[in-house]
């Protein structure tokens, strides 16, 4: 005889069976309804118009077929108790040792992938395809059983065996985290900015309305002569250059002899909201690039940009370039764009009618909000950096544990209004940088064909911020010598990749061509095990001129040490 469990169990699954090929019709039919804004979150605008959705009617069948063979098959193996799934959301025993959680689970993947395919097969263009793909990740990452107590094998069993007290916990978590406005992805009570992350040595030696700038002590008896500056992304803090002595760039910078300077945001309030692209430009990196020289006296400098940091650098050469200067002797991008033809899965939310939007809603004046930019970035990778944090830290009831990475990640920035507007319209939308006198910042007319100098182009193979095509492309603009390196993994461990830890490999091509593509870059590409660092390294030492005594002190005249790095303006929060 059946328990009373396992027939509730059976006459689901009937159930489930009958009303197959009905709910698959109407999952097609909820297409025509689709309202792409939702899946969007905070990037697209409320006006854009949702889709029209066509088929053809033999890929429908076709998914029609499939669908009803793979679910009768599932059916099959559930009352033979053979059902198995491989999905790591589901991979605790919790759910091989509970046959309605398994059944549950894999009946999930099942619709999941139906869905995907039925996005792949929606005759339009590839924008609309790739919104609605999008949408469709949005929609199944969220309506996953492991997200919702009542169907998660592995939370329930965690409650009986506490007692209740992972619920408890688990509410506790919530109200933390609606405090604190943001989704805790680690324990954010072990870290302090200036005690256990961003703690080379240095101190500001210059700070205005937009940055300060830091210079660190060197940490070797000679330095080279051309000093080094290092301008991160003001979408997120420098301090991912400097998170742990073992995995600093700065730090690594300064033990090969450079004397080293970065730059360091301010984190925009209301004072801020009519700050410009041009007011970055002019006010901050060319600031940055003429201070360095004059606390140094060096005539020329070596400079990076990392991400968005990278794109304002090559604007920042580009004007000085226009005005007959070049105080800046080699350049480093990592995955930084100036080409913006390929931006990956952004793309979906970029259009006239979005960016119009957001010139209307701030353009004149305003913040993007850090929680915002943080939400909109995270839900890029819906499972990995949303619901397995509100799944571990709310239905389970657990601290996630403590990470230097995901502390900086959820340390977020505001953006000035002005500034985002004209980036969103200038570089993603109208791709204006690689378009000679097209854009017009500070006054001059943007022509990267002025910016010869020897540059080392950095991209990450996996990224999905600045695809490796878009890293790529600046090679096809800048004409001086260049140097491309790819990286394994994304858009941040790719770059903080020490040379010490062994981790991950490099791709270099020793011929030093570069073709049109990466793709064709890649067929004459050599793995490399190990860091990029090394590599970059061997190639700055040959940019920076002799090695001279390093300084006994900071700054210099007017430059005076203002307070110890990391200085203030990066402990301020969003």
């Amino acid at each position: 005889m059946k328990d009373n469990g396992q027939e509730l169990w059976l006459q689901t699954a009937q159930q489930f069976q009958q009303t197959m090929a009905d709910s698959l019709k109407k999952t097609f039919e909820s297409f025509q309804n689709m309202d792409l804004g939702a899946a969007g979150t905070q990037l697209l605008a409320p006006t854009t118009k949702p889709p029209e959705i066509k088929f053809s009617q033999e890929k429908l069948q076709a998914l029609q077929q499939q669908y009803l063979s793979e679910a009768t098959e599932l059916w099959n193996q559930s009352l033979q108790g053979s059902a198995k799934v491989t999905d790591r959301r589901f991979s605790n025993e919790a759910w091989a040792a509970n046959p309605a959680a398994t059944f549950t689970a894999a009946a999930y993947l099942l619709n999941s992938k139906t869905l995907t395919e039925m996005a792949n097969a929606v005759e339009t263009d590839a924008k609309t395809r790739a919104r609605i793909q999008f949408a469709i990740e949005q929609m199944t990452a969220a309506a996953a059983p492991s997200n919702f107590l009542a169907l998660n094998a592995e939370a329930q069993k965690k409650a009986l065996e506490t007692q209740g007290e992972s619920i408890a916990k688990g509410i506790q978590n919530l109200l933390h985290d609606i405090q604190q406005g943001h989704v805790s992805m680690t324990d954010e009570s072990v870290f302090e900015v200036g005690k256990n992350v961003a703690t080379t040595e240095g101190a500001v030696v210059f700070q205005n309305d937009y940055f300060q700038l830091i210079e660190y002590k060197p940490l070797t008896e000679k330095v080279y002569e051309k000093p080094f500056l290092l301008v991160p992304p003001c979408i997120n803090k420098f301090y991912i250059l400097d998170l742990q002595p073992e995995n600093s760039l700065i730090r690594y910078a300064t033990e090969q002899g450079h004397r080293t300077f970065v730059v360091s945001w301010r984190n925009p309030d209301t004072s801020m909201a009519k700050a410009t692209w041009d007011n970055y430009v002019e006010d901050a990196v060319i600031k940055a690039i003429h201070v360095t020289q004059d606390i140094t006296g060096a005539k020329t400098i070596n400079a990076l940009g990392f991400c968005v940091g990278g794109t304002m650098l090559g604007t920042a050469l580009a004007v000085l370039a226009a005005r007959g200067e070049k105080p800046v002797a080699s350049a480093t991008f990592l995955t930084s764009m100036l080409d913006f033809a390929d931006t990956g899965v952004l793309d979906v939310f970029i259009d006239e009618a979005f960016v119009k939007y957001r010139e209307k809603e701030m353009g004149e004046g305003g913040l993007m909000k850090g929680k915002d930019l943080a939400m909109t970035f995270s839900f890029l990778r819906p499972n990995d950096l949303v619901w397995n944090y509100v799944v571990g830290n709310y239905l389970k009831g657990e601290t996630p544990p403590p990470f230097d990475l995901l502390y900086w990640n959820s340390d977020s920035t505001n953006l000035p209004g002005p500034y985002y507007a004209w980036y969103l319209r200038n570089t993603y939308l109208e791709n204006k940088l690689t378009k000679p006198g097209h854009a017009t910042v500070c006054g001059e007319q943007i022509d990267l064909n002025l910016v010869d100098m020897p540059v080392y182009i950095y991209g990450s193979r996996e990224d999905h911020i600045v695809p490796i095509g878009g890293a790529y492309a600046s090679t096809q603009y800048l004409p001086g010598k260049k140097r491309f390196v790819m990286g394994a993994s994304g858009h941040i461990a790719g770059v903080i990749n020490p040379p010490a830890k062994g981790k991950r490999s490099h791709w270099i091509r020793e011929d030093g061509k570069l073709p049109k593509s990466v793709d064709q870059w890649l067929t004459g590409a050599t793995e490399h095990k190990g860091s990029w660092w090394t590599d970059w390294s061997e190639w700055l030492a040959t940019q920076a001129g002799k090695q001279i005594a390093a300084p006994k002190s900071y700054g210099k005249g007017k430059h005076k040490v203002i307070e110890p790095a990391p200085g203030s303006y990066v402990k301020a929060k969003a």
